[in-house]
């Protein structure tokens, strides 16, 4: 989608990256929300100068058809990991993973490329293709 290409080239020029987008409907409203990641961690300040810097952009090309509302916000803390670039941008950071047909495990993200991962666990190293997994999400011990 050139839009995204486009917010992305934007969301780069702040010193963030893009963690992803959606369209969703709540209570009626239609909401074109995206995502974005930066070292040292994300503020009001960077989601509004890229709100404000992206907002042109969705004037002459619309992501939806009719009205909406765009959010520009972190994933937060703890967040769902569904893409290759999602995985390896929280290497080193904690997860919780739905292996399909086994158990449920937590560990540390050690390694992760385009074909699967790797988790430390307290019992070693585990490895897996994408495939094998169900939700994955990063966790915060408080």
């Amino acid at each position: 989608m050139a839009l995204i290409d486009d917010i992305e080239k934007i969301i780069n020029s702040h010193g963030a990256k893009l963690y992803d987008s959606e369209i969703i409907q709540d209570n009626g409203e239609t909401i074109f929300r995206v995502y974005i990641v930066k070292n040292g961690g994300v503020n009001l300040d960077i989601c509004a100068d890229i709100s404000r810097d992206t907002s042109p952009l969705l004037d002459i090309s619309p992501p939806v058809n009719g009205e909406y509302r765009y959010e520009v916000s972190s994933p937060g803390i703890e967040r769902k990991l569904t893409k290759p670039h999602h995985f390896i941008n929280s290497i080193g950071e904690k997860i919780k993973v739905k292996v399909l047909g086994e158990n449920k495990l937590k560990g540390t993200l050690k390694n992760a490329d385009n074909s699967g991962i790797e988790i430390e666990t307290k019992d070693g190293i585990k490895k897996y293709n994408y495939s094998q997994l169900g939700t994955v999400k990063t966790y915060f011990e408080w």
